[in-house]
């Protein structure tokens, strides 16, 4: 932080842009956005209030006070219900929910379309094509699945960079193209469903649609390391998204290499929702619904990051919940409803956008 060069008084006065409060430690100094703070901190109680619902309801309530025995590593009766059952599929979806969440932010912030989200332009179908391809072939270990989905997704995403460029990338033309590879890889995707086995089709099928039936910690563990490994990069992204939305003149003006910074934004994007769709399957609109919401929440000029991941969380939370539910005792797909939510958002912004073109 400096004060105005050249203007006597204010040198010493730092510059705070309005709504923005300095946070400072040591030398360093950081900007907090005080609407996105706040809106962090409900949607962090809101998620924890949902966790707990998603642990004591189910096809036997179990008391809140013994779910949380069971977390702590005390005995309870509840140990296989809540321990066994609730608490590893609750994890992955949490995780899943939060790398859908980011990565839609970074990839919308980079792209600067609300359409731009991994399950509209393509990104996801490649994670899909590649994983339903290893399963077909007798692939089955979570151990391995996400890794597989993010050469689908690099691949992909590499293909639709490649067919918009024109000298340059429009951003209308980069969602479009990312659309047509989206239709291309689901067909590359029956394809593997009618070479494989009946019974692994069928288990395809059910993961092609996003869901968290039967995750344990095995699916667990691989995600949350590989989050774990990200949080760094996390962190560069949570302050290089204020620089990635300048225009190209300005960003040229201070210095700032846009190219590279949205190249690595991007790249970052692409690698959480291809983790995401190898441990749970394209959960549909999670990607394109929590960033937006976030940033109509903070109403903030940069999508926010930490929003956007706590959203997506809360949605795949709720919505597996839901899901597990409703329709008792069967338990559907957690994209099914998502999707449900999601298709009719994807709409009403499409006839907003035309809507505003044609004024």
């Amino acid at each position: 932080m400096s004060g105005l060069p050249g203007v006597p008084g204010a040198l010493a006065r730092p510059i705070r842009p309005a709504g923005y409060t300095v946070l400072r430690a040591g030398p360093a100094a950081f900007l907090l956005h005080r609407r996105a703070t706040v809106a962090a901190g409900v949607l962090a109680l809101v998620l924890a209030a949902a966790c707990v619902a998603y642990l004591c309801v189910g096809e036997s309530f179990v008391p809140p006070g013994s779910a949380l025995d069971v977390i702590l590593g005390r005995p309870s009766p509840d140990e296989l219900v809540v321990g066994t059952l609730r608490a590893p599929r609750l994890v992955v979806g949490l995780l899943v929910g939060a790398a859908f969440g980011a990565a839609g932010a970074l990839i919308q912030t980079v792209v600067r379309n609300p359409l731009a989200s991994p399950d509209v332009i393509g990104i996801s179908q490649g994670a899909s094509a590649v994983t339903v391809g290893a399963l077909t072939f007798g692939v089955t270990s979570y151990a391995v699945l996400p890794y597989l989905s993010v050469a689908g997704g690099l691949v992909a995403a590499l293909l639709v960079y490649l067919m918009a460029w024109r000298g340059g990338l429009h951003a209308a033309r980069f969602v479009v193209i990312g659309i047509g590879v989206a239709v291309a890889l689901r067909s590359v995707t029956t394809l593997f469903l009618t070479k494989g086995e009946y019974v692994v089709a069928q288990q395809a099928q059910v993961w092609m649609a996003g869901s968290l039936n039967g995750r344990g910690w095995d699916a667990a563990a691989p995600l949350g390391w590989a989050l774990l490994a990200l949080l760094p990069a996390l962190a560069w992204a949570a302050r290089a998204q204020r620089s990635a939305g300048l225009d190209d003149a300005t960003a040229t003006a201070l210095g700032v290499r846009l190219g590279r910074l949205r190249f690595g934004l991007a790249l970052l994007g692409i690698v959480l929702a291809s983790l995401a769709t190898g441990a749970a399957g394209p959960v549909d609109f999670v990607a394109l619904l929590a960033p937006q919401t976030a940033r109509r929440l903070t109403r903030t000029a940069q999508i926010p990051l930490v929003c956007s991941a706590l959203l997506g969380a809360l949605v795949v939370v709720l919505g597996d919940l839901l899901a597990r539910r409703l329709f008792a005792p069967t338990e559907l797909p957690v994209g099914v409803l998502t999707a449900a939510v999601g298709a009719p958002y994807l709409i009403w912004l499409i006839v907003r956008g035309r809507s505003g073109a044609a004024r």
